[in-house]
C-alpha cells in the first residue's frame, strides 16, 4: 500500500523544461546542439565528469558551469542572462499542483526529489511558493552531493522521510525514463510523467481513492 509520495519538480510541476531551453536559443543564438557537444567537450577533458551532472551535484558552481561552457563554445560565445532567461520561460503545471496537494489532504507523506543547481533554489521556489505547505521534505540534489538517478539520492529520501517507509511505500513521479527505473529498482512504484491526464490517472490507480489511514 502506497504511504508516501516522492515527486519531481521540473517538467512535472512545471511546464517542460525543453520550452525554456528552445527559448534560450531563440533569445542568446547558441543552439541545443552546440550546448550538448559544450558539454560534451567539456566532459571528455576532465576525464568523463559530465559538467552538468557536477553542477547538479553542487560541485560546480553556476559561474564555473557557465565559464566552463563558455570556453568550450568558443568564437567569444556568451551565456548572459541564461538563468533569467530558463525560469522567465518555466511556468506552473496547475493540474499537477493541485493533484499534489490533494495527495497531501489525503494523508500521504510528501515528499519532492529535483536535481537542480544551488543558485537557482530562490528562482524555482518562487515558481511554486506553496512547496513546503505541500511537501514535507524537499531533497535538493545540488545540496546534498548527489542527484537522480544514483541510488543513494533515493536511499537519503527514504531516511528522511523517516517512519520506516520503504521504497515499496512510495509512488515516484518523475519525467525522465531513467529516474523512474532507479527508482523501481528501489522498489518503488513509478509514474513516469508524460502529460496530466496520463500521469494524474496512473498516480490514482497506484494510490486508489482512500487515504493511507
Amino acid at each position: 500500500m502506497i504511504e508516501a509520495v516522492i515527486c519531481d519538480f521540473g517538467g512535472v510541476l512545471t511546464t517542460p523544461l525543453v520550452r525554456s531551453f528552445l527559448a534560450y536559443q531563440e533569445h542568446s543564438g547558441i543552439s541545443l546542439t552546440d550546448l550538448g557537444m559544450a558539454m560534451a567537450k567539456v566532459t571528455e577533458e576532465s576525464d568523463g565528469a559530465h559538467p552538468l551532472y557536477e553542477l547538479e551535484r553542487g560541485r560546480l558552481s553556476e559561474a564555473e558551469f557557465i565559464g566552463l561552457i563558455e570556453r568550450a563554445l568558443g568564437g567569444g560565445l556568451k551565456m548572459d542572462g541564461f538563468s533569467e532567461m530558463y525560469f522567465e520561460h518555466l511556468h506552473r503545471n496547475e493540474p499537477m499542483i493541485d493533484c499534489m496537494r490533494s495527495l497531501r489532504d489525503r494523508g500521504f507523506r510528501m515528499a519532492m526529489l529535483t536535481n537542480n543547481v544551488r543558485e537557482w533554489e530562490p528562482l524555482w521556489r518562487a515558481k511554486l511558493p506553496e512547496i513546503d505547505e505541500i511537501f514535507e521534505l524537499v531533497i535538493d540534489s545540488a545540496f546534498v552531493g548527489m542527484r537522480k538517478p544514483e541510488p543513494e539520492i533515493y536511499e537519503l529520501t527514504l531516511e528522511r522521510l523517516g517512519g520506516g517507509i520503504a521504497g515499496s511505500d512510495c509512488l515516484f513521479i518523475d519525467d525522465t525514463d531513467v529516474n523512474c527505473h532507479a527508482a523501481e529498482a528501489l522498489g518503488m512504484t513509478a509514474v513516469h510523467y508524460r502529460d496530466n491526464e496520463q500521469a494524474i490517472a496512473e498516480i490514482e490507480a497506484a494510490v486508489g481513492q482512500a487515504s493511507p489511514a
